[in-house]
């Protein structure tokens, strides 16, 4: 039982983590390593005190500070997090954790869901491959796939479902399988009569009875059900303290401004919410 889960990758994450840490609480960082494509790939940072250069230098300078300081990070991406009693439980490709409190660092899609996507979850929309795969055995289903580092878990789906149609969002996809077809189109909403019944491109319906979104974090609120999100961010207090109790949001996931500086400070925030919160608890 973790006193605090960070669930992300990103500079807010990691402030919440160096943070939890210097408070000596017991963390779980749960994420993926290289700080996120946002940061490696940039160009140039110049909106965060200190550093003047390209992104893959400030992501090793973190390495660095992360190797000195001795955090910890367990690489997976959280599939699912519920509220169980008096603490949580996340879900991870199969892995299961428990803590008291969350700090919900994910980072947010900016190019936001399609029509159907949000009223369809659960009802044949899922984001977790390993999670709801083996649900379609034997039938047609529909992979979006937004990055080459999710072409395993479409993979994966070929073990289970008769046909998979990989709409890849990324110049030249290498998958291949007899069961596979790529499809390289924007896909504009899903459609369904309180089920999924198809991938719609435009003009063109595509008839599937589920469909996976595989990217970097699933939207907030199919993450955790019940989190109060105003459809793209998570809803915060001052403290960062969302409508859930023990849980808190923190970085691009709260909304903008998308910068470093922003996500560092609430990434410290959160982790001394979540520090105050649990002490709070022990005067019951």
């Amino acid at each position: 039982m973790y006193d605090t889960a960070i669930v992300g990758g990103g500079i807010a994450a990691f402030t919440a983590a160096l943070t939890a840490k210097n408070l000596l609480l017991d963390y779980l960082w749960l994420g993926e390593e290289g700080f996120g494509d946002k940061l490696r790939l940039a160009e140039k940072v110049n909106n965060f005190p200190t550093v003047t250069g390209r992104g893959s230098d400030f992501a090793a300078a973190l390495r660095m500070q992360m190797e000195a300081e001795g955090l910890v990070l367990t690489r997976g991406r959280a599939d699912g997090i519920f509220r169980t009693g008096e603490h949580y439980t996340l879900s991870a490709g199969g892995e299961t954790f428990t803590s008291r409190t969350v700090i919900l660092a994910t980072g947010v899609e900016t190019k936001g869901r399609i029509a159907g996507e949000r009223e369809l979850l659960g009802r044949g929309v899922s984001y977790c491959a390993v999670c709801d795969g083996a649900l379609y055995r034997g039938k047609k289903i529909a992979a979006v796939i937004s990055s080459p580092k999710f072409e395993e878990e479409a993979q994966f789906l070929a073990r289970f479902a008769d046909m998979v149609y990989c709409v890849c969002l990324y110049p030249a996809p290498k998958l291949k399988g007899e069961n596979l077809v790529v499809l390289q189109k924007t896909p504009t909403a899903v459609e369904g009569n309180g089920r999924v019944e198809a991938l719609v491109f435009g003009e063109e319906r595509l008839p599937v009875s589920g469909v996976f979104f595989l990217k970097n974090s699933a939207p907030p609120d199919a993450l955790v059900f019940g989190l109060p999100t105003d459809g793209v961010h998570v809803k915060v207090e001052r403290d960062l303290s969302t409508g859930l109790e023990g849980l808190f949001a923190a970085g691009d996931i709260t909304g903008r401004p998308y910068q470093y500086a922003k996500a560092a400070g609430e990434g410290c925030v959160a982790a001394h919410s979540a520090y105050a919160f649990l002490h709070s608890l022990e005067k019951k």
